[in-house]
């Protein structure tokens, strides 16, 4: 039993639902009976479904407290490569604000309520008690994570935990956050294109903007995939410019991602493909 199925054992003791992420703080992808939610989705899922996939599918869906889905044969691969572990937050009534860099620290210490806090990478997650829609760049550096979402496990935190405030519960607005301009840069590409034909083109950015304005979970994952789809067929041969990327950004922002992710995604796909 490696360092994070441990903890993921021990989480699921404690009642906190737990999953594996692998590189890039992303899930495991769905199996090939669950891909594009075709098995109908888990029962605790927006739309509940049929699906009963052992399998660590669905991304925070598939979070669990049972010791024996979490140490079973069907996961065992899964820790193997395992990188970080994560838990749902909203299965267990909480809310993480997540503060990704130093001004955001800085702004939640003028803002809310103090409560138990956990040291990231960059900044610092919040948990409040009490749970509440999740919605990322709510503003500059700040995502909410709770319902329909994990939140990556760095440990217990300090201080006590504070019922979460309306102060919190506001920052969720029905309008979508701006959508920023396309930071990422594209592929120069070279030489004689196949693809120059601009109904190929389109038919190609308009199925991809679909495919993540479509996504009703593990948009995170969701939004990757396409890069990585359209990056495969269009980023080497210099058909793709800022506008399709540009495209691709906003209906990723739309819903919900944040520009930042937006970039990682589009830097890790890049980087897959040897770009």
């Amino acid at each position: 039993m490696n360092a994070h199925l441990r903890n993921a054992v021990d989480l699921a003791g404690r009642g906190v639902p737990a999953l594996p992420l692998r590189a890039g703080k992303v899930p495991f992808g769905n199996c090939r009976a669950c891909r594009d939610n075709a098995c109908g989705g888990r029962p605790n899922m927006k739309t509940p479904g049929p699906c009963d996939c052992p399998r660590p599918c669905h991304a925070w869906a598939a979070a669990t407290t049972d010791p024996d889905t979490l140490t079973g044969p069907a996961w065992a691969p899964v820790w193997k490569h395992a990188a970080a572990v994560a838990y749902h937050p909203g299965g267990i009534g909480l809310t993480v604000v997540d503060l990704d860099h130093a001004d955001a620290v800085a702004w939640a210490h003028r803002t809310l309520p103090t409560t138990r806090t956990v040291p990231t990478t960059r900044g610092e997650h919040w948990i409040y008690r009490g749970a509440m829609p999740s919605a990322n760049a709510v503003r500059n550096g700040v995502d909410i994570k709770s319902t329909m979402v994990y939140a990556r496990w760095l440990g217990p935190g300090t201080g006590s935990m504070t019922v979460l405030p309306d102060a919190v519960r506001a920052l969720i607005v029905d309008k979508p956050s701006p959508v920023r301009p396309v930071t990422a840069p594209v592929p120069a590409g070279g030489g004689e294109c196949r693809h120059r034909t601009p109904a190929y083109l389109e038919r190609g950015i308009a199925m991809a903007e679909q495919r993540i304005t479509e996504a009703s979970s593990a948009v995170h994952a969701t939004v990757y995939r396409t890069f990585l789809a359209v990056l495969s067929a269009h980023g080497r041969c210099g058909c793709l410019t800022d506008a399709h990327a540009a495209r691709l950004f906003a209906a990723a922002q739309t819903k919900g991602e944040s520009a930042r992710h937006c970039t990682d995604a589009w830097s890790n796909a890049r980087t897959a493909l040897g770009m």
